[in-house]
């Protein structure tokens, strides 16, 4: 998954940059006044019944009940015992050919509009939704006439509360279109962003899977919100208005439990269970307000105010208290130094700018801004959210990674260990049984050489050194098997290596090479120093055999954090990383007739004196020895 994110990362920046670019084109086209539009300047208004008839209120000579409205003014609060609203608008007496009459937001469930005592047109909501959009064609023969609305609703808010505008019907027509475009554009690439995470969530772990999911509702609830938020559904499907609006109520159910979970899941992870019990209450509330919107709609709407308490009184006061609570422990994790807490804030507090921004531009703008900001805070919330989940899908695939490769180096040293237990035991006890009769055997070898002549002599010589050739094996293994440290002394590195300079030095000339020495006379360990003039050798050794030409061999020691380090670097013909990895296991070598036995005692006898080896090695290059030990002076 997360190789499949880095590959489409390129593709997922293009699409966000395409969805940037289509919603700011939206909002400007939106924005942008066509040339010669019209704004009507007043219109009239008077409170009606619903079984008003058109003719009766042209013909209706009571001037005094009809209220002038001017554009841009506050339309009068609706009375609670009134339905019905009537609007009265005069047209120029001049209009062009193919005009028309647009009203961007007019607050009513049922719309009749009348250009005379003709019906143009009428639209029905039997749901409860009172946004309504109209724009109605107009010929140069309803020039000065008057256009009637009848309008009426049984929620709360009843007029026009927008200006009335009069242009071309084709001009008219793409405001109209394009009025509702940003919400269908990130409606639908949220849906579709949606849509694509939970298919992937089938290929992620069980442990990912929670916070992919969860955020996947967020994206996919948002995505439904902005759809069925937009006037645009309800005014060309509106047999299915109440669908849309019910998905509406049950996407914003499904959404905040799902940004609590999220948080949790990402900041939280049970640490605070109280947090994990407001979560368990949303999920109960939004389960409950979904019930009882399937009962009110079963019941014809009877229970209308008490699902209205619930579903957004109540709830709104649930949702400030979730984004108190969110924004806290946010700010709380972020003092904390939580990276992720810090994304989390940004991305929230782009979407509290943005609001922030919408609501000067609306109040600056007498009331007449369209609110289009608080989208692109929403989009930036949830770049934030998927850059945190990202984030952490990153840190638990490295962490995996680091555990597969300590379980695979635990693993490997167990396997030693159980391996050098074994032969250990075997060692001794081989060692024990085999070096009496080989003594017995070299003595009687040398009392036949003593009276033999020269020719068997020479015969016996041989045998007597190979026997001390296996003797010294039993003793590399009787070391390896029961090291034993007879003495631990303070031990000076410097004058350890001095002393082994004289056998070593000597042998590197015989096999054309040299030794550099450079080890300062402070460098104090705990140890025996035969065994460590062991170690030392043994390494030498093997670095003299792998002399090339011009052989050198570097020495050189220093102290650093609490230790002693002595480095033994050549310039021989190195080691293949494979190799590499196996020196010290049992009786591996890289000589043609070595044993390995040298390495591992080296390695056992280095544990046992609470030191650290390591080798580096490159091909044709040289090997370097790393030898650690804790530092004397620091105990």
């Amino acid at each position: 998954m997360q190789q499949w994110l880095q590959k489409h990362h390129l593709r997922w920046k293009i699409g966000l940059i395409i969805i940037f670019g289509l919603l700011f084109m939206a909002n400007h086209v939106m924005a942008e006044q066509p040339n010669g539009v019209k704004t009507i300047s007043n219109w009239e208004m008077k409170w009606g019944g619903p079984d008003d008839k058109i003719q009766d209120i042209i013909t209706s000579s009571v001037k005094d009940q009809w209220m002038t409205i001017e554009s841009g003014a506050e339309m009068p609060d609706k009375p609670k015992d009134v339905s019905t609203a009537w609007v009265r608008i005069q047209l120029p007496d001049q209009l062009p050919k193919d005009y028309g009459i647009y009203i961007d937001s007019i607050y009513a469930q049922q719309v009749s509009v009348y250009i005379g005592d003709r019906l143009l047109n009428q639209v029905i909501f039997d749901f409860l939704y009172d946004e309504q959009r109209s724009l109605l064609p107009i010929s140069t023969e309803d020039g000065g006439g008057s256009v009637y609305l009848k309008l009426q609703t049984n929620m709360d808010r009843l007029g026009i509360h927008s200006d009335i505008r009069l242009d071309h019907y084709t001009s008219l027509t793409h405001t109209i279109i394009f009025r509702d475009l940003q919400n269908i554009i990130l409606g639908f690439a949220f849906l579709f962003i949606a849509v694509i995470m939970l298919i992937c969530s089938f290929f992620l772990k069980q442990k990912q899977r929670a916070s992919w999911i969860s955020l996947s509702l967020i994206i996919l609830t948002l995505g439904t919100i902005f759809l069925t938020y937009s006037p645009f559904l309800y005014a060309n499907f509106t047999p299915f208005g109440a669908l849309i609006l019910n998905t509406f109520d049950v996407s914003l159910a499904v959404l905040l439990p799902s940004l609590t979970y999220f948080f949790e899941k990402i900041f939280d992870n049970g640490k605070f269970k109280w947090i994990r019990i407001f979560r368990k209450f949303q999920i109960g509330y939004s389960a409950f307000c979904l019930i009882l919107m399937v009962f009110n709609q079963l019941n014809h709407y009877k229970f209308i105010e008490i699902y209205i308490f619930f579903s957004l009184t109540l709830l709104s006061v649930i949702m400030i208290f979730q984004f108190i609570l969110i924004i806290g422990l946010s700010i709380v994790y972020v003092i904390r130094g939580n990276r992720e807490a810090v994304i989390f804030s940004s991305g929230f507090a782009i979407f509290a700018l943005m609001g922030t921004f919408d609501l000067i531009l609306y109040y600056t703008n007498n009331q007449k801004y369209q609110f289009f900001l608080w989208k692109f805070g929403v989009v930036g919330f949830i770049i934030a959210l998927i850059v945190i989940l990202g984030r952490r899908f990153a840190i638990n695939q490295e962490q995996m990674s680091n555990y597969s490769k300590e379980l695979e180096f635990y693993n490997h040293q167990l396997q030693l260990s159980e391996k050098m237990e074994m032969i250990s035991s075997l060692a001794a006890s081989v060692a024990h049984e085999v070096r009496n009769p080989l003594q017995v055997t070299r003595g009687f070898l040398q009392l036949v050489a003593a009276r033999t002549d020269d020719k068997n002599k020479e015969y016996m010589t041989i045998a007597i050194e190979e026997l001390d050739r296996a003797s010294v094996i039993i003793t590399d293994f009787l070391t390896f098997a029961k090291p034993q440290l007879d003495e631990l002394v303070e031990l000076n590195v410097s004058k350890e290596i001095s002393q082994i300079e004289g056998i070593i030095v000597p042998l590197a000339t015989l096999n054309g090479g040299r030794i550099i020495v450079n080890v300062p006379p402070d460098l104090h360990i705990c140890g025996n120093s035969s065994k460590l003039k062991q170690i030392l050798i043994n390494i030498i050794k093997n670095s003299i055999e792998a002399f090339q030409v011009d052989g050198q061999i570097h020495i050189w020691a220093y102290e650093k954090d609490e230790e002693v380090f002595i480095h033994i670097k050549d310039n021989g013909e190195g080691i293949e990383p494979i190799q590499l990895r196996k020196l010290g296991e049992p009786y591996y070598s890289t000589k043609t007739k070595g044993t390995g036995l040298g390495l591992m005692v080296t390695f056992r006898l280095i544990e046992i004196m609470k030191g650290h080896i390591e080798f580096k090695s490159q091909r044709f290059l040289g090997t370097e020895v790393i030898i650690r030990f804790p530092n004397m002076t620091v105990n």
